[in-house]
């Protein structure tokens, strides 16, 4: 079969609907997205003779299998796979936890190669990878993978397709490629799938964030260069009706939110297109200043988006804007992915002639079919969970709109520059008047008996509480708390309450249905994954437990921790954690000491990067498969330097040394 480079999953050898599914979940769609997909580590698979070996030491042993395999059952979906292996004079116990399937691959008086930690004293060895014992490959690549695609159906693939490494065009163009010594788009493909040395792949790796960052400043400044190339329009809001808004709020707006509101009007009426980042800590009240900006477009005669990434996020938004708005005659709406089609159709048409002053929504508000009669002000919340080509889609629903983006995680403005593009920073550091400072603290795994009086104490003065945890189901990769075994032990320990369930991979509307209960005061304890870390608002909740805290980033579990604190109930926050080493300890130290944001933030940038952590997506930045913008800023600023080259002499993209870079960006266009 012949294969092409953009061609759909779906066409390769072992692709059915599911694993397509699957794939798509990982924002694999085409065999491109298969060769750039790269591994996140590799373990180094040569084998070691036991004598060498140290306790606790990670590597590979080959013997052969001199007793039968079994499998036992234990706990919640736990199991163990256990047989001897000799190796010359010795017999060494293999387990393997939670690979119950791997039984069918073994059989006495067979060869194999376990990949492990090896226990000494025990003469054991703990499993994480079985091979054949003819199979030593010296780094096999690891990939993040999901529950629905296994690291072995998607190695099965990427081997499938490699050979179109052969095909590619280079991304990097070759003057940069000479002057750094950075490698080929082909060099890199294979230095990063199968490296044959550690060195070699380090070029790669070198190579293939260099590359990544090229290629998203190519889009951001070609992005910037269509607005800077473009006069705004001074939108002259009416300042009565404005006042007629302050005059309704229930409370009085604080300093650095009546700054941020001052510096977006005078955005507003100015001649030149708007490109404003505003910068809140989390519950310091965006919201608010967003419908100010939303309210004075409407006034000057347009009307304004707000781009959400969630539909949670999206329909809080909805319910505070319509409340402020309406009262003066603002048409509010909502459009989302679960907003049913006959309505959908209504918006559309009353967004077209201009019946509807404000939409607020997802992703949804991009799609083709959506038609502004005169947007003038687009709102973009947490920002870095869009794209450089979502935000352009956003834009082009209108002519010269002004844009504001807004994020609660504060970054150095130099970096907003090089990553955002817009050097316009509004920062609102204050808390509304009246808030209570959320108590936190670090508790180990042997100090939850005082966890559960604090929630027992809770429960019986009527209020809610959120436990999270990493991991919606268990895994054989690790030991880590999952949301399915915790909700089952809290339901069984607490049996008067109602104890519920939320994870990001439930349908939509299933998730609207458990928040609107937990809201309601219907649910008491809710367990979730790091899905409610943006977007969800209940007053009478003042209670979160974090489990496996260390496995998140300092942003995130600040993020997190802004779920409570909202009402007039003091809260209390748990991280529960037993971290290894000291960096975790350090990460968790700082977040139960402050809940300053701001400075959570730059201790954050200061620390992040250093290992495999959940939640890198809540960080405030935007994320990169390979690259890190903290750890790799030199990189990223050269790449910028790089892009502003390579768009100078050839705007846009047409040189024959240019086509493929402009061939993967209209690719990531379409399919972003």
């Amino acid at each position: 079969m012949s294969l092409a480079l953009f061609d759909k999953v779906e066409t390769l050898t072992g692709v059915g609907p599911k694993t397509a599914q699957a794939l798509k979940g990982l924002g694999i769609q085409t065999v491109y997205d298969l060769l750039y997909y790269f591994p996140f580590r590799y373990e180094q698979l040569q084998t070691v003779p036991l004598t060498d070996l140290a306790d606790g030491q990670k590597a590979v042993i080959k013997g052969i299998v001199v007793t039968e395999p079994t499998v036992s059952y234990y706990g919640y979906h736990r199991s163990r796979l256990s047989f001897k292996l000799q190796i010359d004079h010795a017999v060494v116990m293999v387990n393997f936890f939670n690979q119950p399937w791997l039984h069918k691959q073994l059989a006495v008086q067979q060869p194999v190669a376990v990949y492990g930690t090896f226990q000494k004293a025990r003469l054991a060895m703990t499993g994480m990878k079985l091979n054949s014992a003819r199979s030593d490959d010296k780094m096999a690549p690891v990939y993040s993978v999901s529950q629905h695609l296994r690291q072995k159906t998607l190695i099965k693939l990427i081997k499938q397709v490699l050979p179109l490494a052969k095909t590619v065009g280079n991304v990097i163009p070759a003057a940069w490629r000479l002057q750094r010594h950075f490698l080929t788009d082909e060099q890199i493909i294979v230095g990063m799938q199968m490296p044959k040395s550690p060195q070699q792949n380090q070029t790669a790796r070198q190579s293939a964030i260099f590359r990544e960052f090229f290629l998203f400043e190519l889009q951001l400044q070609q992005l910037l260069a269509q607005g800077s190339s473009q006069a705004g329009i001074a939108k002259h809001y009416q300042l009565p009706a404005i006042n007629e808004l302050t005059q309704s709020l229930p409370f009085e707006l604080t300093t650095d939110q009546k700054r941020a509101v001052n510096q977006i009007f005078i955005d507003l009426k100015r001649p030149q297109l708007m490109r404003r980042l505003l910068e809140g800590d989390v519950g310091s009240g965006k919201t608010v200043v967003a419908v100010y900006a939303m309210y004075a477009a409407v006034t000057a005669g347009f009307q304004a988006c707000l781009m959400a990434p969630t539909e949670i996020l999206a329909t809080q938004h909805f319910g505070k804007v319509k409340k402020l708005l309406e009262p003066f005659g603002v048409r509010v709406a909502l459009l989302t992915g679960s907003t049913q089609t006959k309505e959908k159709a209504e918006i559309q048409a009353e967004l077209a002639n201009g019946i509807i002053n404000v939409v607020i929504g997802t992703h949804a508000l991009i799609q083709p079919a959506i038609k502004f009669q005169r947007l003038g002000l687009a709102i973009i919340d947490e920002q870095h969970r869009f794209g450089v080509n979502q935000r352009r889609d956003l834009l082009a629903k209108g002519q010269q709109v002004d844009l504001l983006s807004m994020t609660a995680t504060p970054i150095p403005r130099t970096l907003a520059l090089s990553i955002y593009g817009q050097t316009a920073v509004s920062e609102i550091r204050q808390l509304p008047a009246g808030r209570k400072p959320i108590k936190s603290a670090w508790v180990t795994s042997n100090q939850l008996r005082q966890v559960l009086v604090t929630m027992k104490e809770q429960l019986a003065k009527g209020r809610q509480i959120y436990v999270v945890t990493p991991l919606i189901a268990a895994s054989e990769k690790t030991d880590l708390k999952n949301a399915q075994d915790l909700q089952a032990r809290l339901a069984a320990y607490f049996k008067e309450e109602t104890v519920a369930l939320l994870d990001g991979q439930m349908p939509g509307e299933r998730k609207d249905q458990i928040m609107a209960a937990f809201a309601a005061g219907q649910i008491n304890i809710l367990v979730a994954t790091s899905v409610i870390e943006v977007g969800v608002d209940v007053a009478n909740a003042n209670l979160m437990i974090i489990f496996d805290a260390d496995r998140f980033g300092l942003s995130q579990l600040h993020q997190l921790r802004g779920r409570i604190g909202r009402g007039p109930y003091q809260s209390y926050c748990y991280f529960v954690a037993d971290p290894k080493n000291d960096q975790a300890k350090q990460r968790l130290e700082i977040v139960a000491a402050t809940n300053d944001g701001f400075r959570l933030a730059a201790e954050d940038l200061k620390l992040r990067g250093q290992g495999n952590l959940f939640g890198q997506a809540q960080s405030g930045l935007p994320t990169f498969q390979v690259g890190d913008i903290v750890q790799n800023n030199d990189l990223l600023m050269l790449a910028a330097q790089a892009a502003k080259e390579t768009l100078t002499a050839d705007p846009d993209l047409t040189d024959a040394e240019h086509a493929y870079a402009a061939e993967v960006l209209k690719y990531k266009q379409n399919f972003n």
